[in-house]
């Protein structure tokens, strides 16, 4: 709780920040005896902007770009102190001014979220290396379905998450080795519903001539909604249980979240 409102009063402070800098800078201009161009002030408020959406807060960033249109309007174009403009160039460089800083929001954002998601397919391929390295090293069969267990659980947000041995699959939901998650003949929408939290989640592993046992995947406390890279990074970890040599356990306690 301690965190979350720390992370709430940052965003705040962020937020005001956005909206006073270019408050500061415009007034600041717009009562120095010397004039500055309205492009070396554009240019500078463009650079208020690109700080505030570098903070991976929209709201910071959209807010910025409000502020310097408004008071770049209010202090440096004529009238002065007034929201009125008399000349067409200075309306161009204010609705520039917003239009710019609402687009270099938005990529910054999209920024940030394609090196959030390269960062996570990274992390999901440390996993499965990882593990493929356990299977490599450890003969203690219980160990590295345990490990597995655990990656999997933290792959795919899950409460909980064992292995269950013998050649026979419970009726269930069914994620499949495409990533899809079949139930009752149809295809689940993870990414809309998330996973079931009224049944278990069946993963089955196969190896040699047919199944060796499979993973019962828990979400039953909160909806998960794990990605189609997520759910096929699961199924990988998988398949390092079906490539164990035979004397798997007959059921495993499994993973279930702290």
């Amino acid at each position: 709780m301690q965190l979350e409102q720390l992370t709430s009063e940052h965003r705040g402070w962020v937020v005001v920040g956005a909206a006073a800098a270019p408050l500061a800078l415009c007034a600041g201009i717009g009562t120095a005896p010397d004039s500055v161009p309205d492009a070396s002030v554009a240019v500078a408020l463009v650079v208020l902007i690109v700080a505030a959406a570098a903070s991976g807060i929209r709201a910071a960033g959209l807010v910025a770009a409000l502020s310097s249109a408004t008071w770049f309007d209010f202090f440096l174009t004529q009238p002065y102190r007034s929201f009125a403009i008399d000349s067409a160039e200075d309306i161009e460089v204010a609705v520039l001014l917003l239009v710019v800083g609402l687009a270099v929001t938005e990529l910054a954002l999209w920024g940030q979220r394609q090196r959030s998601d390269v960062g996570r397919q990274r992390g999901y391929l440390d996993g499965v290396m990882a593990t493929a390295e356990s299977v490599a090293r450890d003969a203690d069969v219980a160990t590295v379905t345990r490990s597995v267990a655990e990656r999997i659980r933290e792959v795919l947000d899950l409460d909980r998450c064992e292995f269950v041995a013998g050649p026979n699959l419970p009726a269930g939901p069914v994620l499949d080795r495409d990533g899809s998650i079949t139930r009752d003949g149809g295809s689940l929408d993870v990414d809309r519903v998330g996973l079931p939290v009224d049944r278990v989640v069946l993963l089955p592993v196969r190896g040699g001539a047919g199944a060796r046992g499979h993973f019962a995947l828990t979400a039953a406390s909160h909806v998960a909604r794990p990605t189609l890279d997520q759910r096929r990074v699961a199924v990988l970890l998988a398949d390092q249980v079906a490539a164990l040599p035979s004397g798997a356990p007959t059921a495993d306690r499994g993973s279930s979240a702290s």
